[in-house]
């Protein structure tokens, strides 16, 4: 993690060079702002990751002569499939649609937003996923 650390900082280096050239340069308000708060964003990142650097052990990103299959192991858990980003997005769409069209249409995409929420929180309480 001490490599991912390092990239960040010199990262926020060059976002503060390219903020301040840009807000001397083109003297907009908006932009110069987005930059330096990237730039806060990037230092603040590469801070934690620096500092959690010195409490975790080595990783092969680290050692300038690992192999790519040192780092190889499981990577975690996944879910094989699931229909509830699905009745997220359509929730979503409709309350979207309620912003254009009028704020009654949020009353229908309330619950299927919150069908949605709920189904993909507890499914695998539930169902053929049960226990996984």
């Amino acid at each position: 993690m001490k490599i991912q650390g390092k990239m960040f900082l010199w990262l926020s280096v060059f976002i503060l060079a390219v903020a301040i050239l840009y807000g001397v340069w083109s003297k907009e308000p908006a932009g110069t702002t987005a930059l330096f708060l990237a730039f806060g964003l990037s230092v603040m990142i590469g801070y934690y990751l620096a500092f959690t650097a010195r409490r975790v052990d080595a990783m092969a990103q680290d050692d300038k002569e690992a192999d790519v299959a040192d780092e190889a192991g499981e990577v975690g858990f996944f879910a094989p499939h699931s229909w509830q980003p699905l009745a997220l997005g359509i929730g979503g769409a409709l309350a979207f649609m309620g912003v254009v069209f009028g704020w009654w249409l949020l009353y229908f995409s309330a619950p299927v937003i919150l069908v949605g929420l709920f189904g993909w929180v507890f499914e695998f309480y539930r169902g053929e996923n049960q226990n996984q």
